[in-house]
């Protein structure tokens, strides 16, 4: 399914449970975003109240993040288990309500991803090869090279001694 539609004609007044997929491209994503790897699955109970629509219940979808550290790939479900969502409605007719589901559930999205987050554990830290500040007892960097010619700071240099 790639809509929630909710038909107000036929809900009845204490509401009805709804459950269901809608299709990942709802999320319709950038490429560098998080990329979801299933349906967006949902469990909630409909209710109309005057002029709203209240769902609450359950959604969730698999994505797969690239950890801020590690630049790893990592597969994190994010899931609302109490979602409350409000819809606007005017009259009877259909509503569609998956911009409104989608949104609650894109609201969950962590700003910086690391892999510890992730469904299966993993271990979220970078290589210390690439570290060398935290690396213990002597430098195995190699010094830079010395400059050759007339540096930029020679001139600064001739003024101090002058001065001097």
């Amino acid at each position: 399914m790639t809509k929630l539609l909710i038909d107000l004609e036929t809900l009845p007044e204490e509401g009805k449970d709804i459950a269901g997929e809608l299709d990942a491209a709802i999320f319709d994503l950038r490429a560098q975003d998080p990329k979801p790897l299933g349906p967006l699955r949902y469990r909630l109970h409909a209710r109309r109240y005057d002029n709203e629509l209240l769902l609450q219940g359950s959604l969730s979808c698999p994505f797969e993040f690239e950890c801020v550290r590690t630049l790893h790939a990592f597969t994190k479900t994010l899931a609302l288990n109490e979602a409350a969502i409000a819809v606007e409605v005017d009259g009877q007719g259909e509503v569609d309500a998956t911009e409104q589901v989608r949104e609650e559930l894109l609201l969950e999205m962590p700003n910086h991803a690391t892999c510890d987050i992730a469904d299966e554990e993993q271990s979220c830290e970078i290589d210390p090869l690439y570290l060398a500040v935290d690396k213990e007892g002597e430098d195995e960097l190699n010094p830079a090279p010395p400059e050759e010619g007339d540096s930029r700071w020679s001139a600064l240099d001739a003024f101090r001694s002058e001065k001097s």
